[in-house]
């Protein structure tokens, strides 16, 4: 005869045996098809605006490395460790809000839909809505802008009435 906590747990045993826990396929596959949903389902809207306000935030400070004569900022985080806690720094503070408005939008949106919020998912949404466009724009934009101005200084180097502001022959500034 079993005793009443031997008992307990072969009833609990033979429970879990009977509940099939869902294999790595399958969640997969959940995963793939709702994240496929979102681009037609309700607040769409959002997978055009994020990635549009995590680019603004990008151009901007990509803009602003060049300014400052920063170095580019993924290559720099992937290759400097002197410079990457400076640079993540800086990066989560610039896509913080953008991650939060898309965490939020997408756990409004799951419970709307899938009446529950599956994390997996709105770790992907989020990231590949606010984060990835943020971290590929910020170093070509910095880069572009640093070719650009010194375009810009090498023509002004070769063209020294631009960059001095000499008069041109037949003009005379002076007295008449």
């Amino acid at each position: 005869m079993l005793s009443f906590g031997e008992a307990i747990l072969s009833k609990a045993a033979r429970n879990r045996q009977k509940v099939k826990a869902p294999n790595v396929e399958e969640i997969l596959k959940r995963v793939w098809d709702n994240l496929i949903a979102r681009a037609t389902g309700p607040m769409n809207f959002r997978l055009i605006i994020q990635p549009a306000v995590a680019s603004f935030l990008a151009i901007r400070a990509g803009l602003k490395d060049a300014r400052e004569g920063r170095p580019t900022f993924l290559w720099t985080a992937v290759t400097n460790r002197e410079h990457r806690p400076e640079l993540f720094r800086q990066g989560r503070k610039d896509v913080a809000k953008v991650f939060t408005i898309a965490v939020v939008l997408d756990s409004i949106y799951q419970l709307i839909v899938q009446r529950g919020v599956y994390v997996l998912e709105l770790l992907i949404v989020a990231t590949s809505l606010a984060v990835v466009p943020y971290f590929l724009l910020r170093g070509p934009v910095s880069r572009i802008a640093k070719w650009l101005t010194r375009e810009k200084v090498l023509e002004n180097e070769d063209n020294p009435r631009e960059s001095h502001k000499e008069p041109l022959q037949g003009e005379h500034h002076g007295k008449a």
